[in-house]
């Protein structure tokens, strides 16, 4: 009996030390926060850290609008941005199950019209691809980035964008072919996306303010986008993922983020069942494909990773011996990111509210070293100067560009002549005004931009949303000397006959 109570009191007294290990760890964690909130000069912050099946720390920080009192709480509404992705991910792991659809069936077995510029790539490309950006097809955003057009037409354009390699041989981040991915759902369930997500994910385990798309969100507590312009933190026009929302228009709190995470730590596991089966989620984190340096966190500079990968919706790397799995999400003005550190059963959730607050990885791998693998390593310190140091290259490669302006050169035509209705199949309408010594640049109704000229028949300026920063418009000459074609930010519009 003596024995027995003597290994009782041992094992509560181990429980009372590792609860209050954990207090600790947690208050330092929170100071850490605070005072990394302040390097950065985030106005708000959320987040929640789960381990071990439980919630250890959740928490707002700051404001919701720089310029407010309006404090962020755990239910304050962020935006998900494309931590979206492994929800979707989620649901066709759902159907998966359900025998009603497979990882390598084509594509176009389930969206007839399914066509993209290769024929190859429209026959071979499977289910699977939709999910791990080695299509082939580079990054294709400027079809909801410059234009204001329905999801159906975005993908009927995809057959106009031309491959940047050969499918399968290399990886460029995708947007798109997850919102071919939703499209794929919805012809399978029988319900769009956004209701899919909504009954099979957030009601079930109790995600009552977590909503599918920007338009559903009516409550006024819910953060708002900062972005740096004229050198102070600034309040901008909040972007909408809606149309591409497979890849990025979950809107949530540190609340539901916390089951979220439990959730994908625990095989899909929740109160009331599981998600998806245990095979299928290992079949979500198994790395998929290679994702090339370039294409990679610039984070891992610091952590020198040996591996890099992408499993479906999920960035991979090695980091302290661990595989780590997470992903980031940032629109305008927003950011969040989802990390994993599955050996630990130990999960991060943040959101913020000011455009690449890079806070998040830095409390990241603070939360992984605190809570689990040990070590003092000041993530925020480190991660500030290394993007720092990438802003200043953009700012040095910026004065490089302004230091290649010729000076004296006059246009070629006289301003009038610039004006007019551009088109391209692709790129769509771009409508060119003059303003007094201005030309404005409309491009489908949508994104604007005021330039005026810079050297010979180039124009510089601002876009109107002056968070987008300054484009080139470089106009050129047909074989009769006329002003016919306008270039932009890698998009080509040819002039149309008056």
């Amino acid at each position: 009996m003596r024995h027995v109570l003597l290994i009782g009191l041992l094992v509560l007294s181990f429980l009372a030390t590792e609860a209050q290990t954990i207090e600790n760890k947690v208050k330092e964690f929170d100071t850490y926060v605070e005072k990394s909130r302040t390097l950065y000069q985030v106005p708000g912050l959320a987040l929640t850290v789960v381990k071990d099946g439980k919630v250890i720390f959740k928490k707002g920080y700051g404001v919701q609008q720089s310029g407010t009192s309006n404090a962020v709480d755990t239910q304050t509404l962020f935006g998900c941005g494309s931590t979206t992705k492994a929800m979707t991910a989620t649901c066709m792991a759902m159907l998966v199950d359900e025998g009603k659809v497979k990882w390598d069936d084509p594509v176009i077995n389930y969206l007839p019209d399914f066509q993209l510029y290769d024929p190859y790539v429209t026959r071979e490309l499977k289910i699977r691809d939709l999910f791990t950006h080695n299509s082939g097809v580079g990054n294709a955003d400027f079809l909801w980035s410059v234009m204001n057009i329905p999801s159906d037409q975005i993908l009927a354009k995809m057959k106009l964008v031309k491959p940047s390699y050969s499918l399968r041989s290399s990886f460029i981040y995708q947007n798109i072919f997850y919102l071919y991915a939703g499209k794929v759902i919805e012809k399978v369930s029988g319900q769009p996306w956004e209701e899919f997500i909504q009954k099979r994910i957030f009601q079930p385990l109790g995600m009552t303010r977590t909503y599918s798309t920007l338009k559903m969100v009516k409550d006024t507590n819910q953060s708002h986008p900062h972005y740096w312009v004229d050198n102070k933190i600034t309040v901008i026009e909040r972007t909408s993922a809606d149309i591409v929302g497979p890849a990025g228009s979950v809107w949530s709190c540190a609340d539901d983020m916390s089951k979220w995470a439990l959730c994908m730590l625990d095989s899909g596991k929740y109160a009331g069942g599981r998600l998806v089966k245990a095979s299928t989620w290992t079949e979500m984190f198994k790395p998929q494909v290679m994702v090339t340096a370039s294409q990679f966190y610039p984070t891992a500079y610091l952590t020198k990773p040996n591996w890099m990968t992408y499993g479906l919706g999920w960035f991979q790397q090695d980091y302290n011996g661990k595989k780590i799995n997470y992903h980031t999400g940032s629109l305008a003005g927003e950011i969040a990111i989802h990390g994993q550190l599955p050996d630990s059963k130990l999960a991060i959730y943040i959101f913020g509210n000011y455009d690449h607050a890079e806070i998040r990885h830095a409390l990241m791998y603070k939360a992984f070293d605190l809570f689990a693998l040990g070590g003092t390593r000041d993530w925020s310190g480190e991660i500030y100067t290394l993007y720092k140091n990438i802003q200043a290259g953009a700012d040095k490669e910026e004065k490089f560009l302004e230091a290649t302006r010729v000076p004296n050169t006059k246009p070629s035509h006289p301003l009038d002549d610039y004006t007019g209705r551009y088109t391209d199949p692709l790129y769509g309408e771009l409508i060119v005004t003059k303003e007094n010594d201005e030309l404005i640049l409309a491009a489908n109704q949508f994104l604007k931009a005021r330039v005026s000229h810079w050297h010979y028949d180039t124009f510089r300026g601002w876009f109107d949303k002056r968070w987008y920063g300054k484009i080139n418009a470089n106009f050129s000459l047909d074989d009769k000397g006329k002003v016919s074609k306008v270039n932009f930010d890698g998009l080509s519009f040819t002039k149309s006959a008056k």
